[in-house]
């Protein structure tokens, strides 16, 4: 697979997010199920990885730990600090106070069977925490050998400034996707002044782009996408028409609608690493086959003209995410 940078890290063009294999979209998988699709997928040509914490909580970076040891020199595994949990009740707040921080690297390093986590995002900025605090506890733990790149995830363009003038950061993770175009007014601007990389989560609109969901998809009682504004059946058959143009387009170049989703998002920036998630090694190998399909400039404003049509109904997440969004 072709390689791309986040500023100075070298990743497969394509990665991997593995939060699928957490309880988040229904029951999760046999985890030997699990750890052979996600060394499939390094098989296949993924050296990007990405977990959190928040992730089960804890179970998934247990799981990706597992997976990859025995490739640990031939990949690179992103995961996240930032969340506070309490037992039996999950996420319940924010929490990167900097000895918490360090707390959580040390267990994520146990966690992930791994002496140093390559990149370390912030998964939510705590407004309650000065940004330069945290990238300072960032800081020191790379000077300790810890971690080697620095991240944030779904920051404000003000808040990225700040915490890059204290440790440089390597790579932005926003959702970002023909649906969900938030970041294009000030963040990729920023990226791009900056040296910065940009890794778009959920670049599959959580499965919705892939053409494979409408209002007949019968979500499991767990599955979080049921508190999603945008799958109840209103907002999905209004938002019928993005899907439709992916398909449009994926007849004509010979695809499938979450290839044309990934190759789009491709072009835009050459620094920007889409890291969809799955449960399945064939769709693993069909995302990976979006670095083969070429969408020229013709396309590209064919895109364009059609996307600036539709407007997208139902905000991207649930209220309470999206007041942690973009701070």
């Amino acid at each position: 697979m072709k390689t791309r940078k986040l500023g100075t890290l070298e990743v497969s063009e394509i990665g991997y997010g593995t939060m699928s294999f957490a309880p988040s979209y229904g029951q999760a998988p046999d985890a030997g199920e699990a750890i052979r699709v996600i060394r499939g997928a390094h098989e296949l040509g993924v050296t990007f990885f990405d977990t959190a914490e928040a992730y089960g909580p804890w179970t998934n970076e247990e799981l990706v730990g597992e997976a990859l040891a025995p490739v640990r020199d031939k990949v690179l595994i992103a995961t996240k600090f930032g969340f506070k949990f309490v037992p039996g009740q999950g996420i319940v707040g924010l929490d990167s106070r900097p000895e918490q921080i360090k707390a959580v690297a040390e267990a994520s390093l146990k966690r992930l069977r791994t002496d140093v986590i390559d990149l370390f995002y912030q998964h939510r900025v705590d407004p309650g925490v000065p940004i330069e605090d945290v990238a300072g506890a960032v800081k020191d733990l790379i000077g300790e050998g810890k971690l080697r790149h620095f991240g944030l995830s779904e920051a404000a363009a003000g808040t990225v400034r700040r915490a890059h003038a204290v440790q440089p950061i390597t790579a932005i993770q926003s959702e970002y996707s023909l649906w969900t175009r938030d970041p294009e007014p000030e963040i990729l601007q920023l990226c791009e002044e900056l040296g910065i990389g940009f890794v778009p989560w959920s670049p599959l609109g959580q499965g919705f782009l892939t053409g494979k969901i409408d209002t007949t998809t019968a979500f499991d009682a767990t599955d979080m996408r049921k508190l999603f504004p945008r799958f109840t059946p209103e907002a999905m058959e209004a938002n019928k028409a993005i899907v439709d143009l992916l398909q449009e387009l994926a007849v004509a170049k010979k695809a499938t609608p979450a290839q044309i989703a990934i190759a789009w998002l491709l072009t835009r920036k050459p620094w920007i690493v889409p890291i969809p998630g799955t449960r399945n090694l064939k769709r693993v190998e069909e995302n990976i086959g979006a670095s083969d399909v070429v969408l020229t400039a013709e396309d590209l404003a064919e895109i364009e003209k059609a996307a600036a049509g539709i407007a997208i109904e139902g905000a991207r997440l649930p209220q309470a995410l999206l007041q942690m969004s973009y701070k």
